[in-house]
């Protein structure tokens, strides 16, 4: 029988915004309403840099909710009121959290789930904590590698998964850190891959950069910036002998733009970089056939959607051992594995593929059955069956338990 319920998914970015966290929220907001539920999503931001530049160029507006659907999915933009150029975070906070209240009043979720708690989990555990709904917290990597070293964040994030219904992480390694930080989280908590739908590569357009590719791809996907050791694939390759060209498929974080535009002069390596810049999901898919290589060079990455896709590819990867993909990539099987922070264990492994093409025609196959057979969307839409069916449950029976006293 089809769930009735309603439930209210909130992240930092929702497609077409560009980003992970958007991607992972729309693919499971899809898998919970095939499983029958009604599912909202509220996309806000608890960072505003954004609205002290228009209210320094005096550019004042109102708060406002934009709502629109998406392949069945309710999605509301929600934006604060920008009145004054002295306004802090809690005054913008403030009417996010007002309007996070007026969607519950018209819409009565039964269930609120927050992605990346750092920027959405402290509003939506709290509007949860105050009408006694259940809250589900995902950690999706930098809320837990980056922001924990924050000392103003860390109380903040503990009061989070102390006070979640269940809490899951991409990760192993992310859900040893929170049982840590937090022990209250131990016996609510589970840590499940992402999984990621079949692509038809041989359907996508060509992407527009292809002439230029020579020798040896070694290709990386992504919002390039300090987590994704870029500096090492850099040294990693000034050494390599062979012909190659190093293909960034997305661009660099503007806050670090500055910074990584000095590292690729200092790289020597100008000649052989391809940058795409900022393009859509679709473009960047379009790339990957065009691989050699797939380099993740990673010192914290949650579960990248990236990875997924290369292995559907078939693209051979190397990848650091850090987080999920430790957990996804066999090292000598389906890929090879290097030390983060290893300028030296990168170059290896990359000139081992550059020189063996069958064993990367190998490693590309066996990625790709992996990808199918364990990282398919029926298997994370069981974990999701069964954490919503659970935090559901407890829900009726504390309420049949306050019905009886």
């Amino acid at each position: 029988m089809k769930n009735t319920k309603t439930i209210c998914l909130t992240a930092q970015e929702f497609p077409p915004d560009i980003g992970g966290v958007g991607v992972s929220a729309k693919r499971i907001a899809l898998l919970l309403k095939d499983l029958g539920y009604r599912v909202h999503i509220a996309v806000f931001r608890a960072v505003f840099r954004k609205e002290r530049k228009l209210a320094v160029a005096g550019e004042f507006q109102r708060s406002y909710c934009r709502t629109s659907e998406q392949d069945g999915i309710i999605v509301h933009r929600l934006q604060p009121a920008i009145r004054s150029t002295v306004a802090r975070d809690q005054d913008y906070l403030m009417d996010i959290y007002g309007q996070l209240t007026a969607l519950h009043k018209k819409y009565q979720f039964d269930v609120l789930h927050a992605f990346f708690i750092n920027e959405t989990g402290f509003l939506t555990t709290m509007l949860a904590k105050e009408n006694n709904l259940p809250v589900i917290n995902s950690v999706r990597g930098a809320d837990l590698h980056k922001h924990i070293f924050d000392c103003q964040q860390q109380k903040q994030i503990a009061w989070i998964l102390e006070n979640s219904s269940w809490t899951t992480f991409v990760s192993q390694d992310l859900m040893q850190r929170a049982r840590l930080f937090t022990p209250a989280v131990t016996y609510k908590s589970s840590a499940f891959l992402n999984s990621i739908a079949p692509v038809d590569f041989d359907n996508l357009p060509t992407p527009s950069l292809v002439n230029q590719l020579q020798g040896t791809v070694i290709g990386t996907v992504g919002n390039f910036r300090d987590k994704k050791g870029i500096e090492y694939l850099l040294d990693a390759c000034q050494k390599l002998e062979a012909e190659f060209t190093l293909l960034f498929v997305g661009d660099f974080v503007a806050k670090e733009r500055q910074y990584w535009l000095r590292e690729l002069a200092n790289s020597g390596l100008e000649d052989k970089i391809i940058i795409t810049g900022k393009i859509s999901r679709q473009e960047a898919l379009a790339y990957l056939p065009h691989m050699d290589i797939f380099a993740l060079p990673s010192l914290n990455d949650g579960c990248p959607n990236a990875l997924l896709e290369a292995m559907l590819a078939k693209k051979a990867i190397v990848g650091t051992n850090v987080d999920a993909i430790g957990e996804i990539i066999e090292d000598g099987i389906n890929g090879l594995l290097v030390n983060p922070y290893s300028s030296q264990e990168l170059q290896a492994a990359i000139a081992k593929l550059i020189a063996q093409p069958l064993l990367r025609q190998t490693f590309g196959k066996s990625a790709k059955q992996k990808v199918i057979q364990e990282l398919n969307p029926s298997v994370e839409q069981a974990n999701w069956d069964e954490i919503y069916h659970n935090v559901l449950l407890s829900k009726s029976q504390l309420q049949r338990a306050v019905v009886t006293v």
